[in-house]
Parts: structure tokens; sequence; C-alpha cells
């Protein structure tokens, strides 16, 4: 499981129980996500996300979301970040053989 190899449970407030169920009444316990087409997903919500992804806990960083946008938000976040680190080598440019004079 993901939280096994992850520092970001310890990280969590106290609180993050009633803050959690706090969200999910707030959002009426339906995902909040918007699709590319301005429609909400509106499906019943199990999650609770935080919008930036940081240690920032407030109200208004965090929303309700369905299982499913939440593992789509998180590995697109998880990939950009595995981009950042990577090293990009670029190969020497090569010429025909029949161009090498």
């Amino acid at each position: 499981m993901v939280w096994q190899s992850s520092t970001r449970r310890a990280r969590l407030p106290r609180n993050w129980a009633r803050l959690r169920a706090r969200v999910l009444r707030r959002d009426n316990y339906q995902c909040q996500e918007r699709f590319s087409t301005g429609e909400m997903c509106a499906a019943p919500a199990t999650d609770v996300d935080h919008i930036a992804p940081g240690d920032d806990h407030s109200m208004a960083n965090l929303r309700a979301l369905c299982a499913w946008c939440h593992r789509q938000k998180s590995s697109s976040e998880g990939g950009h970040a595995a981009a950042l680190t990577r090293v990009c080598t670029e190969r020497p440019k090569q010429t025909h053989p029949a161009l090498e004079g």
C-alpha cells in the first residue's frame, strides 16, 4: 500500500479525522472535481484532497473527492514530481553516413 512508503500520514495534523469529517459534511459527501467540460463529478466522496499539494490543512485548501478522482489527481501529481527529478540527457546529433565527408 502507498501509505507504507510515504511520510504523508505522519505530517497530517492530530485532528485530521475531525477535519476530514468536517470537509466531507461541508461538501455534502459529493465529489467536487470538475471535468474538462466544466461538469462536476458529483459521485459519492470518500476522500479528502489537498487542492494545492503540501501541508496546508486549512478548510480552503481541502475538498471532498471520490476515490477515482483522488487517485487520478494523486497519480498526476506524483508523475509530475518524478518528471522534475529526472535527468535529461541528449544524444549527440548524428548525420547520415552518406553525408559524412
